[in-house]
């Protein structure tokens, strides 16, 4: 299986102002979310649209083994996210696109929220988060 874009990432400066926005235009996103560091609502077409503050990000950042070079720039913007169906599937698809030439952001790692995760650039330095759910 190939992975199959599953989420796109927004991060904000201030949750609840934020999802204030967003409920305004129809999202269904629960109302205590705007207390949580991250939210995330599912669009038509099973897409998740997720947000994720600046301190959460600010914090996964100093926290996640593997980072590529303190100095590599990200692009500001939206991150997308691709689900993988397996945590190997992740650590392949990783290795899959290093091996092409793409840089790699992040290793591979076991995040504390049950996913396997990695993070790669893409040719314009946007983020492309692969991710697999742990089985349980």
């Amino acid at each position: 299986m190939a992975p199959t874009i599953n989420g796109i990432g927004l991060v904000v400066a201030d949750m609840a102002t934020s999802l204030s926005f967003y409920r305004r235009l129809g999202l269904d996103i629960p109302a205590e979310a705007e207390n949580e560091p991250h939210a995330e609502v599912e669009l038509p077409g099973g897409i998740r649209l997720m947000f994720d503050t600046e301190a959460l990000m600010a914090s996964i950042e100093l926290a996640s083994p593997g980072k590529q070079g303190a100095a590599e720039k990200t692009k500001t913007g939206p991150s997308l996210a691709f689900l993988c169906s397996d945590p190997a599937e992740v650590d392949a698809t990783h290795a899959d696109l290093v091996g092409a030439g793409y840089r790699s952001y992040r290793e591979p790692w076991d995040a504390e929220w049950g996913q396997r995760y990695a993070v790669i650039h893409d040719p314009d330095g946007y983020t492309v988060d692969l991710f697999a759910w742990f089985k349980n």
